[in-house]
């Protein structure tokens, strides 16, 4: 009989410990510092970021990197390696890792070797400090907790900058408490602080899937695509748990983006989606038209869009510059073949039979220069009436999308259009919108 009451105990201890591992109630940004895992708490992180070019302080502690002009804001740079007196080599490119903490009225960066992820668990599950911890001072910690095999020491980083008449005064917390008889029990958040805390959770999670998409896709989060970034993010999150909300594996990434690619991508584009690309061309004043294309692949595209440019301006002498860095690629575009049956309708009209199966007239072929060159290079064009940039100025980081937007206004002659992925989107200055559902195109206003 007691074998089977302490078999009921243990299970009933079971059941409490996995209530609390599933329960989430604490979440934490995780950092490495020489290898090993740390964490703070995500209410104390505004964002993250990466910098270089700090402004040197005279006379300031070792640990002190100097200041940095955060967006007009000039915060003070900790080196948490140094000040941990953890040895660390510089990084040789310059750019610093950088958790930018807000504690109360104050803002700091600090400097770790490597930004993790979000990290979400149970408060119940966290342990005090051992009293043997040498690496970093037993003030400077909060807690040590496991989570799925990695084990996390949590920094109190309100401790660690406080000022010592704060510190003498700051009661201590739960975690930081052996004894049950001293422990603090904060008041229960306000709804505003309820709602800093969700913004604070999303951006600092939003920067992390930021970081992710750019170093697992080189997809580079910008104006250019901000608005569906966000609309994805809440479709994202409100179908996972706070744990697999990451982006860990380039497949995580795909998955991300899967909706963020226009229709037909590197395939010919189907019957609907290129009338409704036919529908937002313009009339021309000129039969002159030029065209460039960035990102042609194989062709298939490049050949869509001359047909439809043949369709809307039938009497246009039509050039079209199509541009890749895959050699291949351009060297075999001209000469395809393909099974009738695989091409669309509004595609049949302009091809003829081979002796290996059907290809494009020579008006179309005519009309289309496969180029191989790099977009990034200086590229002398004639003046240019259409830009064709389908999902992939995205693709280059954000200062590069700047530089190629603005070799599309140079580009381009006044009145021209630029048609981009469905989910890129241009600044209304200078570009007046024009496009449909799928088709996101813009026109271009110099006067």
């Amino acid at each position: 009989m007691a074998m089977i009451k302490d078999l009921a105990a243990v299970n009933a201890e079971l059941q409490q410990q996995k209530e609390r591992v599933d329960t989430v109630d604490f979440k934490m940004v995780t950092f490495s510092l020489a290898g090993k895992d740390y964490g703070v708490d995500i209410m104390n992180v505004k964002e993250i970021a990466k910098a270089d070019k700090f402004t040197y302080v005279p006379n300031a502690a070792s640990f002190v990197r100097g200041v940095y002009n955060l967006r007009g804001d000039i915060i003070p740079i900790i080196d948490l390696r140094s000040f941990f007196h953890i040895k660390s080599e510089r990084r040789s490119d310059g750019q610093e890792n950088m958790l930018i903490l807000h504690l109360d009225e104050r803002v700091y960066g600090t400097i770790v070797d490597k930004i993790d992820k979000v990290v979400a668990i149970n408060s119940a599950t966290i342990q005090p400090p051992h009293p043997m911890f040498g690496e970093i001072n037993n003030k400077f910690i909060s807690g040590v907790v496991e989570k799925q095999g990695d084990l996390y020491i949590i920094l109190d980083v309100v401790r660690m900058f406080s000022p010592k008449e704060e510190e003498k005064q700051k009661p201590r917390t739960a975690i930081q408490e052996t004894s049950a008889d001293n422990y603090y029990v904060p008041p229960a958040p306000t709804p505003e602080q309820a709602r800093e805390k969700l913004a604070a959770i999303s951006d600092t999670t939003l920067g992390f899937i930021r970081e992710s998409l750019a170093a697992l896709k080189r997809f580079y989060v910008s104006p250019l695509n901000d608005e569906w970034f966000r609309k994805q993010f809440m479709e994202w999150s409100s179908t996972r748990t706070d744990a697999d909300m990451q982006l860990r594996h380039a497949a995580d990434a795909d998955e991300y983006l899967g909706n963020f690619y226009s229709p037909h991508v590197g395939e010919f584009w189907g019957d609907a989606y290129a009338a409704q690309v036919k529908d937002v061309l313009p009339d021309l004043a000129s039969n002159n038209i030029q065209v460039w294309e960035l990102g042609c692949g194989k062709g298939y595209e490049t050949f869509s869009f001359a047909c439809i440019l043949k369709l809307r301006y039938p009497n246009g002498h039509i050039k079209i510059w199509a541009n890749d860095n895959d050699i291949m690629a351009i060297a075999d575009a001209p000469n395809m073949t393909f099974d009738l049956n695989k091409v669309p309708e509004y595609c049949r009209a302009f091809m003829v039979k081979g002796r290996n199966g059907y290809s494009f007239n020579q008006a179309i072929k005519d009309s289309i220069v496969f180029e191989y060159h790099d977009v990034l290079n200086n590229n002398s064009l004639p003046d240019l009436n259409i830009i064709l940039a389908r999902d992939i100025i995205s693709f280059f980081s954000v200062e590069n999308q700047d530089r190629l937007i603005a070799d599309c206004v140079e580009k381009l002659k006044d009145k021209g259009i630029i048609i981009l992925g469905k989910n890129e989107v241009l600044s209304e200055d200078v570009w007046t919108p024009i496009g449909s559902d799928l088709v996101s195109a813009f026109m271009l206003n110099k006067s």
